[in-house]
This record gives C-alpha cells, sequence and structure tokens, in this order.
C-alpha cells in the first residue's frame, strides 16, 4: 500500500462522525487517565519521604489492576447486554465522580488501603470502558478499515494517557509541586472524565450495539455467559492464541517498567532526587509511547501484506531479541540513552501485537460475544501485567540492575514468538489436510 492509499484510508476513518466521537471518548479519557496516574505516581513513588521499596511497588500495581481481573469477565457478560453508549457514558460519570474521594484522601496524606480502594474503583471501571470501546469499534468502522482504525484508536489512546501524564507532571511542578499540586491535577482529571462522557452522549444510543442475543442479567446468567465467552475462544482458537502472545508481551512489559522505575529511582538518582527520577521515567515511558506510535503507522501496511500472525511474530523476536538486549545494556552499564532505545523496542512491540490482537478478535468473534471476549481479553492483560510486576519487584534487587531476570524475558519473548509460529503453521496445515 502506497503512502497515498495509507492516508486515504485514515481519512476515510475519520470521515465518519460515529467514530469521531468514539474516538474523542477514548481520548479524553485515556487522557484524565494519564492526569490521574501522574498525581498518584508523584504522590506515592516519587516523593523523597515515601520510598518505594519491592512491596510498596508490587502492591501499589496490583491494587489497581489485578481485582478488576477477577471481576472483568463479568463485567463483559453486561457489554454484550446494556447499550455500549449507555455504558460509556454511566462508566465516565462514575470515574469522574469517584475520583473525588482520592482528591479527599491525598489532602488528608492518607497513601494506605483507603486511597487504594479509591483508587481501584476508577481504573476498575475505567477498565470496562476501554473494554466496551474495543467491542464498539466494529459497529463504526468496517470492513479493511477496521485494521486502520484498530491501529489508530489504542495507539493514540496510549499517547493521550501519556501526554497527560507528562502534562501532570509538568502542571504538578508548575504550581510548586507537594501534595496540592497532586490535588489540581487530580481535579482536573475528574473533569476530563465528564467531558469524556459527554461526548459518549453525541452517539446514538442504539449504535453500538450489542447485535444478537443478550445473556440474561441474573447472577448465574451472567456467570454462564462468561463461560460462554471462554468456550467463544475455543471456537477461535485464532484470537486465543493472539490473546496469549499479547499477554506474554504484557508479562515482559510489567517486568520491565519495575525495572525501569528503579533504575531511575535508586541507581541513576539519589534518594533526594525524586523528581529528576520522575521526570526521565516519563522520558522513558514517552519513548515506549514513541515505540507504539510508529508501530501503529507500519502495522496497518505490514499486516496486508504479510498477515497479522507474521507481523506479531516479527515484532516479538525484534523485542526478545535487539530491545532486550538494549535494555540490559542500559541498566548494567548504566546508560540513560540506551535504556531508552530499549524502551522504543518494547512498546513498538507490544503495539504491533495488540492491534493485530484486537483486529483478530474482532474478525473471529461474533458481535454478541465480542463484549465478553474482549473483557477476559483484559482480565488476561491485567493479569500477566501484575505476573511480571511481581516477578520483577521480589525478584530484583534494589537498584533494578537484574541481568538474570532481564535476559530471562528476553528469551520468553524469543519463545512466544517462535511458538506462535508452530502453532500457527500447525493449525493452517491441518486444515488443508
Amino acid at each position: 500500500m502506497t503512502r497515498v492509499a495509507r492516508f486515504s484510508a485514515l481519512r476515510e476513518v475519520l470521515a465518519t462522525r460515529d467514530f469521531r466521537w468514539l474516538f474523542a471518548v477514548r481520548l479524553i479519557g485515556q487522557f484524565s487517565d494519564g492526569l490521574l496516574q501522574a498525581a498518584l505516581a508523584t504522590f506515592v513513588l516519587f516523593s523523597p519521604e515515601r520510598q518505594p521499596d519491592a512491596i510498596k511497588v508490587a502492591a501499589a500495581f496490583a491494587i489497581l489492576l489485578l481485582p478488576y481481573s477477577i471481576i472483568g469477565p463479568f463485567a463483559g457478560v453486561f457489554l454484550d447486554r446494556w447499550r455500549r453508549r449507555d455504558v460509556l457514558v454511566r462508566a465516565n460519570l462514575v470515574k469522574s465522580l469517584a475520583t473525588l474521594p482520592i482528591i479527599a484522601l491525598v489532602v488528608v496524606g492518607n497513601d494506605g488501603l483507603l486511597l487504594g480502594l479509591a483508587v481501584l474503583t476508577v481504573l476498575g471501571v475505567g477498565r470496562f470502558v476501554l473494554a466496551g470501546l474495543s467491542a464498539s469499534l466494529p459497529h463504526v468502522v468496517s470492513g479493511r478499515d477496521l485494521i486502520t482504525a484498530n491501529a489508530l484508536t489504542p495507539t493514540s489512546g496510549t499517547i493521550a494517557a501519556a501526554i497527560g501524564a507528562v502534562g501532570g507532571i509538568a502542571l504538578r511542578a508548575s504550581v510548586g509541586g507537594g501534595d496540592a499540586g497532586s490535588e489540581l491535577v487530580l481535579a482536573l482529571a475528574a473533569c476530563g472524565f465528564a467531558a469524556s462522557a459527554f461526548a459518549a452522549t453525541r452517539i446514538a444510543r442504539m449504535k453500538l450495539g450489542p447485535s444478537g442475543e443478550r445473556p440474561a442479567d441474573t447472577l448465574s446468567g451472567v456467570a454462564l455467559g462468561m463461560i460462554d465467552g471462554i468456550r467463544q475462544l475455543s471456537r477461535a482458537p485464532i484470537a486465543g492464541r493472539a490473546i496469549a502472545v499479547a499477554g506474554a508481551h504484557r508479562v515482559a512489559f510489567g517486568a520491565l517498567t519495575v525495572a525501569a522505575l528503579l533504575l531511575v529511582r535508586n541507581t541513576f538518582n539519589t534518594a533526594a532526587e525524586a523528581d529528576t527520577a520522575l521526570n526521565e521515567f516519563a522520558v522513558i515511558t514517552a519513548c515506549a509511547a514513541a515505540g507504539a506510535l510508529i508501530a501503529a503507522m507500519l502495522t496497518p501496511w505490514t499486516t496486508r501484506r504479510f498477515g497479522a500472525v507474521t507481523w506479531s511474530i516479527a515484532v516479538l523476536l525484534q523485542a526478545g531479541t535487539l530491545g532486550v538486549a538494549l535494555v540490559y545494556v542500559g541498566a548494567m552499564t548504566p546508560s540513560m540513552p540506551t535504556l531508552l532505545v530499549g524502551a522504543a523496542s518494547i512498546g513498538f512491540a507490544g503495539q504491533g501485537v495488540k492491534v493485530c490482537a484486537d483486529t483478530l478478535v474482532q474478525r473471529h468473534v461474533p458481535d454478541d460475544h465480542l463484549g465478553r471476549v474482549f473483557a477476559i481479553f483484559d482480565m488476561v492483560l491485567n493479569v500477566c501485567l501484575v505476573t511480571g510486576i511481581a516477578i520483577m519487584a521480589f525478584g530484583a534487587p534494589k537498584s533494578g540492575q537484574a541481568p538474570a531476570l532481564i535476559l530471562g524475558i528476553g528469551v520468553m519473548l524469543a519463545g512466544t514468538a517462535l511458538w506462535y509460529r508452530w502453532a500457527s503453521s500447525r493449525r493452517l496445515s491441518t486444515q488443508i489436510t
């Protein structure tokens, strides 16, 4: 596909009114997520008086991600029952209101269990919103444009979250830093969630589905619906394999995120240089986002030419070899520029794999099961992310310099790529015979 054709496909996607509003819901919501996460990072992990250790790092991420992984599949059943446009409106309003207790807890300096539960509510509902956005996308984009939309929307959302995080850090610093700055950033995040809800109201109520049979809303009906979503993946093994591959990358991403956090906090800087460490971590995050952006630009063209599975294998192999090698050198030297290029490589692979997985799920899973399957997909990603975080948080020294673990991550990524190639080739040969 020529450059002109690629831009033509992008223009065609953006020309759809409902797609633009759905896109706005994602961008505004994830920008606000970035503000929220920046405020909490500066309050909990990057303040001089609150030294992070392995338990605090692992607990912070686990509280944010793991509990939703348990309830997520059940929420996905409701995504296949309730009007998804209404879900996007109400869930964003819940996020806005649930941010207010977080502000109150920051005001009183509480960084314990109550803060964790309050944040869990906001980000848990946020994961529900993201699953709803993915399940809604085929209703506003179809055909060959779907992979373009899948490349554009999650990547842009990730970049919006990164911009929100960097902007939140800068805003906090501009008002003198401290907890008061975190409170201001949190207040803006609450306003952003409300704005995202408003954007969702601009979409017709019936536009985003679901279509087809809707599951019962009793507790047993919800449980059976969740099980049916899992069974649906067994009927669409190509979607199941894509989810497994994305999960393997998320283990690596979680582990390397913690390594980067420990490196900038305890190796590249002294304990008193918390603000410098935070800025460096923001730059690492920005480089990973830049890698994701490049992947989003390349993936639609490469998948049309080589296929989603082949492209996923290629990006995993480059991450497991080049990307991990750069992270290893950056950690052990230590060298910030090398670490930044490694972060871009890992981000590149993550976005390439995720775009392909989203598209394969949307193409091979019926619409009346998409909400459940995407919620299960989200659950897998969260569990894998927390697993990687826990492995590095408890297995690495406080310095973040863990050569065996970093190299092990490279072996895992390369091994996953080889398994994906073998499993896909085996399935194809079985179908032919």
